[in-house]
């Protein structure tokens, strides 16, 4: 352990931030000048102005009376003291027992100015309580090391380690009463709401519950990557997955056939629409879970990490009369976050716009969206057909899945209306041999194609351990055949920390392919040409996914790691 004996208690508050450079002179004077108008302990008047935090103040007022500051970066806790402190009373009050010292409980705090945790410690321990002030972010650190996380001490409670057999075989089959039963029990209820909150609060865009021969496995998907986090008992299995079909408004007794559901989750920054999916697997039922936060904002077209050729050859294919405009990739590479930018940008109350969509993902302001129900025979195609007669300016389609769907749009689009759809193929010359494969007429397509743009989602580097680093040499020489790369280019990755969850990247940003079709580019689809074709004939602007992805590796937002991860899915139908 590294303790840091910080005795200055002649020092003034002020004085003590100010040396810490958490304030600075004229602000100090600012929060004295008040506290002689309004006499108030000048660290509640410096909170109020929003000059300094909690945390800062908490470290400096300890530094003030003498409490020791504890490093608790590679600190050792023995089994026996971790023991005495309930994980509930740590969790709540971010503290975490130390060691016995003197007959007393050492105890780190982030917050030792409060007397009613000194004294549930000491009921509960049974001992007098020393106070050590630890920093917040290596505090919550050693809180997950020792403790583990809330869902893993909430699973390991319901079905303690030394009651889960070696060859735990319970498959969960129960009746349908006794399932409804076991799912409403409030320790379920609170661990499947455990679970949708941390995932929420890692960023998540997925849950995948997944049932294997001995454990559940609960894994998170962050920033496109599986995370997987504490597995479950396998006697918990039946009742967590009952409680989610009964959030999810599905039927619990059927296990033997796949189920789609939809939860409506509040979590704490606002509504989460969540959409259930269930398999049956050879261990039990799999589901996953996709979580949509409606309170988060919309991202605009700017925002999206579009280059500037790019951004400005989509932005003047959104202001056509008519024609059709498709954004291509695979399932969760941003085609939704796109196309939505897209009509928030153009929107105008002067113009109607319609959308149908496999859901609706976030409701826009001022759009009629209408989501498809294939139980009701409310498909793409048919869908696409009344809206014709709404006298819509603009449409969306969700998705562009068949040969039916393909020509309503594309003659939608021939007669006076723009519309925009997705398309899953891997790059933009795909899209336009891909609906020739579907069936649609070459001369209808090059009539109404004005732009394909093609993107993926790479993880960006986590800004609060950036630093740079020398890629292997491989890497470089095949980045080097691509775009060339000067001997002195800096590259950076991030080394992990708490902000990432040790993984370097936090966040996604786009790289994308924009397709302007001109008219030597008409001429050649109506000919049925080739992806080659098609590339060669692309206009000068034209820059691949491949291409923007290294320049933003070059700028610093990405690693080549990342780009030659994505850049492999990119080619696979070469």
């Amino acid at each position: 352990m590294n303790f840091q004996t910080n005795f200055q208690t002649k020092k003034k508050l002020g004085q003590l931030l100010c040396e810490r450079l958490y304030l600075d002179q004229p602000s100090l004077e600012i929060g004295l000048s008040e506290q002689r108008v309004k006499p108030q302990p000048l660290g509640q008047i410096l909170l109020k102005l929003s000059y300094i935090t909690q945390h800062q103040l908490n470290e400096v007022l300890a530094l003030q009376v003498g409490i020791k500051k504890i490093d608790l970066t590679d600190i050792s806790i023995s089994p026996d003291i971790i023991t005495l402190v309930p994980a509930e009373l740590v969790s709540k009050h971010s503290i975490l027992p130390l060691r016995h010292e003197n007959g007393r409980l050492a105890v780190a705090m982030t917050n030792p100015f409060q007397p009613h945790v000194i004294k549930d410690l000491q009921l509960v321990t049974g001992h007098a309580v020393r106070r050590y002030y630890a920093e917040p972010t290596q505090m919550e650190n050693s809180i997950l090391k020792f403790y583990g996380s809330n869902v893993a001490r909430m699973l390991d409670n319901l079905v303690p380690a030394e009651q889960r057999p070696e060859a735990e075989m319970d498959n969960g089959d129960y009746s349908p009463a006794r399932l409804s039963e076991l799912a409403r029990e409030p320790s379920l209820v609170n661990l499947v709401n455990l679970i949708i909150l941390e995932a929420i609060e890692a960023r998540a865009s997925d849950i995948h519950i997944e049932p294997f021969e001995h454990q559940v496995k609960i894994k998170y998907r962050i920033d496109g990557m599986l995370v997987e986090k504490a597995p479950s008992s396998k006697r918990l299995q039946a009742a967590i997955i009952s409680r989610i079909k009964i959030m999810g408004d599905m039927n619990i007794a059927e296990r033997f056939v796949p189920q789609d559901g939809h939860i409506e989750f509040t979590g704490k920054s606002g509504r989460v629409d969540i959409r259930v999916s269930t398999i049956p697997t050879v261990f039990g039922e799999s589901v996953e879970l996709r979580l949509l936060d409606r309170s988060a904002s919309l991202i605009g077209l700017e925002e999206l990490g579009m280059n500037a050729q790019s951004l400005e050859g989509f932005d003047q294919s959104l202001h056509k009369t008519h024609g059709i405009v498709l954004v291509t990739g695979p399932t969760g590479c941003g085609k939704t976050t796109t196309l939505y930018a897209a009509l928030n940008k153009i929107y105008s109350p002067a113009v109607k716009m319609i959308t149908i969509e496999d859901p609706v993902e976030y409701q826009l302001e001022g759009i009629n969206q209408m989501p498809v129900n294939p139980k009701r025979g409310l498909t793409f195609a048919t869908g696409l057909r009344h809206i014709l007669r709404q006298d819509p300016d603009i449409i969306m389609v969700g998705e562009i899945r068949d040969k039916e769907t393909a020509n309503i749009s594309i003659r939608a689009a021939l007669t006076g209306h723009l519309v925009f759809s997705t398309l899953h193929t891997n790059d933009a010359p795909g899209a336009i041999t891909r609906l020739i494969d579907m069936g649609v007429e070459p001369f209808l397509l090059a009539s109404s194609l004005e732009a394909v743009l093609a993107q993926r989602l790479v993880r960006t580097i986590c800004q609060n351990c950036k630093k740079p680093y020398k890629p292997d040499e491989t890497l470089l020489r095949s980045l080097n055949g691509s775009v060339a790369i000067k001997p002195d280019t800096e590259f950076y990755h991030g080394l992990g920390c708490n902000e990432c969850m040790q993984s370097g990247m936090k966040g996604r940003i786009g790289i994308f392919e924009m397709l302007r079709i001109t008219s030597t580019l008409r001429d050649l689809i109506a000919t049925k040409p080739t992806t080659e074709q098609i590339l060669k004939a692309a206009p000068a602007d034209h820059i691949s996914m491949e291409h923007d992805g290294i320049a933003k590796v070059l700028q610093g937002i990405t690693t080549p790691e990342e780009i030659m991860r994505v850049a492999k899915s990119i080619g696979e139908e070469d």
